[in-house]
């Protein structure tokens, strides 16, 4: 198992705070010149500097699936133009949001997997993971189950957001998820929240029932990115230990 750190896309958070951690998420915005605006030289150079490897987080805004064929195809060239830039630079895995145009209109679901399982290919020809992140809790994102019962139909793996599930469905979505999908989780996204609306808190400050982790991923051995919204470092590796005693181990 191996632990990193969410630093969206700032480099200076990348080198203030990814220190002893094994990996960098690096998160590509949403500006239109992405990932040409990348300051490449430095990325690499701060990789390099602490041996740690990189995530890369594909922008989030962007839909998987619409109703329009033309629209599709866009979709994954836009995809594939990042994952060639993810796979130049040695990322192991991507990280994709399970989004759609209308998350409810069963009409589209065969669409969203036919888009899914050519995204998660061009990365297999890259050399990059994509992992489908559930973000069920937003306009468009898809129901746990949905992402579940797709991912595990084209054979996608599954980066299961904890914070993100508690949000959607309580501790029982985090449980359920867990117990019948747990298979598929290759990359995990650690951060506490409360039902109030407070997200992506230090792990221990919320309402996530972490326990569950462990009753269900026994014997994980992915990734675990912390995706904790602060500059602290100690509350940072705090994360990571408290997320490391949920899986049962020691960091």
């Amino acid at each position: 198992m191996e632990f990193g750190v969410t630093v969206g896309d700032s480099l200076d958070r990348l080198e203030s705070t990814a220190d002893g951690f094994d990996f960098a998420e690096f998160g590509l915005g949403e500006a239109l010149d992405v990932p040409e605006s990348v300051d490449d030289a430095r990325l690499e150079r701060a990789l390099a500097d602490r041996d740690q490897g990189l995530v890369v987080h594909l922008p989030f805004k962007q839909d998987v699936a619409t109703p329009v064929p033309e629209i599709n195809d866009a979709i994954v060239a836009y995809q594939e133009r990042l994952l060639d830039w993810a796979s130049a630079r040695g990322a192991r895995k991507a990280v994709l949001h399970a989004t759609v145009r209308d998350p409810y209109d069963t009409g589209l679901r065969e669409t969203a997997a036919e888009q899914l399982s050519r995204i998660v290919a061009a990365g297999e020809s890259r050399d990059v993971e994509v992992v489908v992140e559930n973000v069920g809790h937003q306009r468009h994102g898809l129901q746990l189950s949905v992402l579940g019962d797709i991912a595990d139909e084209v054979g996608a793996s599954v980066c299961f957001d904890v914070g993100h599930a508690y949000m959607e469905a309580g501790n029982d979505g985090v449980e359920r998820f867990c117990k019948y999908y747990g298979d598929l989780v290759s990359h995990l996204h650690v951060h506490d929240v409360r039902g109030r609306g407070d997200t992506h808190m230090p792990v221990g400050a919320g309402e996530v029932d972490g326990d569950l982790l462990g009753r269900h991923l026994d014997g994980f051995g992915g990734t675990v990115a912390v995706e904790v919204f602060t500059d602290d470092v100690a509350l940072l590796r705090d994360s990571a230990d408290r997320a490391a005693a949920w899986l049962g181990e020691r960091r």
